[in-house]
């Protein structure tokens, strides 16, 4: 990717505007990164009320912004000012929950195992185990959601909340929407009275910039949330490094639907319309777009198949956040049209400006589905490919065939209980999330929710990059023996002056 200067691209007109990014070179970075380790140790321990209010106040410091975040979003990503409005209560609402974890203090996992002087045949140590945060963080900010998953979203927050300086490499789709953002975020910094480098933004288009980053050796964590090559050369990247680090990358996902033969035979035709609702949505760019669906062939199938046609024949087209999105869209619907016993079903209406998604939807047996892989691939976009399947034996094994995904989704009724129940086990296998009744666009920001899943849903399917416990991955667990009291961290002293529930012999104890 070029070096030059950046200057923002509306994608509704292909016109650039606004001032120009110049790219960060190897001394910005070497400076953010510089700043970041010296501010580690004093951000990391300070206490779980001051934490919080900080991240209280970064919220407060972007509502403050006022319109002029949306309108600047709106002229970056062609995202409508309703989607955008929400998305911003979505990242300021996000910061004020992790707020709430961060002062409930179970994030910390004290635990303490007194010491057993007397104990036979050998007496046990004073034994006190904490969370700590890993260190500085790098987030790279996503195209889909300038505010949510970008600049201040859910992984610099969650970052935050461990205690964890972070450094975003802001998306050059959206730059100024990240400035406005990223200087909201410094000037919660600068009241709360914190080291400067517990934040930092570094935007531009250049692999040696994320690169740089990832490399820096006081780098300790990365979050990302992108495409499935950019999300692997971070994690070449991260493992080939002197101290190799973890890369928590959220990265591709088709998010299958399975329409189980009640729900099928009862509500064919409002099916078909709600699909198409959400696989249009946003022009189809969001990480949940449902990209394929499952269901028992025959009458049932084709009234579903009938009604999804002509609903999307009835879409319009949405811009979509940049050129190069909509290529790779155009590319990958026309390899889908172009693989062998791939049925074209229907096109979206088509629009009369530059950018616009026309929604595509295709139809394939499954014995074709099974012998090709690359009918499993994603394709970023309002496209979808509707498998038509013999069996509820050959169900489970396309389900078995796929790799992880973020989310699985079963339409079913009470008449489907059996047959949902011999598929569950392979969806627990596969996926991160698992619905019923619903669609998969749409991701609460709750203390339940995960947003992860196995490759290549994720680099890490231990985690997750939405909801509370996002927070998990950047703590590492540290074992104090028979520290003396005054030299404790102040979660684990013997007074507990933090107040927090702790793990005592095993017991839970406030």
């Amino acid at each position: 990717m070029s070096n030059a200067a950046l200057r923002a691209l509306n994608p509704t007109t292909n016109e650039p505007f606004g001032p120009v990014f110049p790219e960060p070179d190897a001394a910005a970075i070497d400076a953010a990164c510089a700043a970041a380790a010296a501010a580690f140790d004093t951000y990391r321990e300070t206490a779980p009320e001051a934490r919080a209010a900080f991240l209280e106040a970064i919220a407060a410091e972007i509502e403050a912004i006022g319109d002029i975040l949306i309108e600047t979003a709106m002229a970056e990503t062609g995202l409508p000012l309703a989607r955008l409005t929400g998305e911003r209560g979505r990242t300021t609402g996000q910061l004020r929950l992790f707020a709430q974890v961060v002062r409930r203090g179970d994030w910390i996992g004290a635990r303490i195992d007194p010491a057993l002087p007397d104990r036979k045949p050998l007496p046990r140590a004073d034994l006190r185990q904490r969370f700590i945060p890993l260190g500085p963080v790098v987030v790279f900010g996503a195209s889909n959601f300038p505010l949510a998953f970008s600049t201040a979203g859910g992984d610099t927050a969650a970052a935050l909340a461990a205690g964890c300086p972070v450094i975003v490499k802001g998306h050059p789709a959206h730059p100024n929407t990240g400035a406005l953002v990223g200087g909201a975020i410094a000037r919660a910094v600068a009241a709360a009275g914190l080291p400067a480098g517990v934040f930092a933004l570094l935007t531009g288009q250049s692999h040696d910039l994320g690169g740089g980053l990832v490399r820096d050796p006081r780098v300790k964590a990365v979050g990302f949330t992108g495409s499935r090559a950019g999300g692997m050369a971070l994690v070449r990247i991260a493992a080939e490094r002197p101290e190799p680090i973890p890369v928590f990358a959220e990265m591709s996902s088709v998010n299958p639907v399975v329409l189980c033969p009640a729900a099928l035979a009862a509500r064919a035709e409002t099916l078909g319309a709600a699909f198409v609702g959400s696989l249009t949505l946003g022009a189809g760019q969001f990480c949940t777009n449902p990209g394929l669906v499952f269901a028992l062939a025959g009458p049932d199938l084709d009234r579903f198949t009938t009604a999804a046609a002509a609903a999307l024949t009835t879409a319009q087209p949405h811009v979509m956040l940049t050129p190069g999105i909509f290529g790779a869209y155009e590319q990958g619907v026309d390899r889908l049209a172009g693989r062998e016993g791939v049925e074209p079903l229907a096109r979206g209406c088509v629009g009369d400006g530059v950018n616009q998604a026309v929604g595509a939807l295709f139809a394939v047996e499954a014995e074709t589905f099974l012998r090709d892989a690359v009918l499993g691939h994603e394709v970023f976009g309002s496209s979808s490919l509707i498998v038509r399947v013999t069996d509820a034996a050959q169900m489970k094994t396309l389900l078995e065939s796929l790799e992880g995904q973020l989310t699985a989704t079963l339409q079913m009724d009470a008449d489907d209980a059996d047959f949902a129940r011999g598929l569950l086990p392979t969806l627990e296998r596969k996926a991160g999330r698992i619905l019923a009744n619903g669609w998969p666009t749409g991701v609460e920001v709750s203390h339940a929710m995960v947003h992860g899943g196995p490759f290549p849903a994720t680099s890490d399917p231990r985690g997750t990059s939405v909801g509370t416990r996002a927070i998990e991955r950047f703590l590492r667990p540290v074992c104090y023996q028979d520290i003396p009291d005054d030299l404790l961290p102040a979660a684990l002293k013997t007074g507990n002056p933090l107040d927090l529930a702790r793990a005592v012999d095993g017991v839970l104890t406030s």
